[in-house]
């Protein structure tokens, strides 16, 4: 009798540990996708943000260029006959678009009489390094790297794009200071004017980005 209830036993608790361990690897799977969908994430946040440390310094190096002179495309020369100090627009301006960067700075004026010094939209970050791609150097590595991984590269780097406004904040004292041999040398202080800017960096379409990182910051610019 003993035998007879006993049969069977084997078959029923092989199905109970098939069913465990299913069990265990589906969470497994689930838990592996999990990770890789959060460290994807994690790259495109952190790659927005770079982008938007980009725009700051596109703003910032469009500011210098205004106030030490634009550079000639044609002979190289920098033309400092041209130079001035770049002051907010007019009232009779446009007043600056409210994209979706520039509604994401709370601090910012909804003031209709609210202008900027310089405001451009929906610039492609890969236009901005994709000379980087025909560097020789780096033609050295996709040599070794697969056309397809470079060609992935790039269209990833495709969805990001970057905007920025700049904002004149008045006049500043501008610091220089240096070490000299001379007892009478010390740190230099001289008019300058200070500039707000406001970049982003953004995923995804321009008016609806997935993911948006908004960054200002202060420079003072000497006269």
């Amino acid at each position: 009798m003993i035998k007879n209830k006993q049969k069977g036993f084997a078959l029923v608790l092989s199905l109970i540990l098939l069913l465990a361990m299913s069990l265990m690897g589906g969470a497994l799977i689930v838990i592996a996708s999990s990770d890789h969908q959060g460290n994807n994430s994690s790259d495109e946040y952190q790659q927005t943000f770079y982008v938007a440390e980009t725009a700051l310094m596109q703003a910032e190096k469009s500011l210098v260029n205004k106030m030490i002179g634009p550079i000639n495309p044609a002979s190289g020369i920098r033309d400092h006959a041209a130079r001035f100090i770049p002051r907010n627009q007019e009232l009779t301006d446009p007043a600056p678009n409210q994209t979706p960067c520039y509604r994401s700075f709370r601090n910012l004026s909804r003031d209709a009489d609210f202008r900027v010094v310089e405001q451009l939209e929906n610039q492609s970050f890969f236009d901005l390094i994709e000379p980087v791609f025909d560097d020789t150097s780096f033609a050295l590595v996709a040599a070794i790297d697969t056309t397809d991984a470079i060609d992935d590269e790039k269209e990833k780097l495709g969805k990001f794009r970057y905007e920025f406004f700049s904002v004149n904040s008045g006049t500043a004292t501008y610091k220089g200071s240096g070490i000299s041999l001379k007892k009478t040398s010390g740190a230099t202080q001289r008019q300058g004017t200070a500039y707000r800017i406001y970049g982003c960096g953004m995923m995804g379409n321009v008016n609806n980005p997935e993911i948006l990182i908004p960054l200002e910051t202060i420079v003072i610019l000497s006269h």
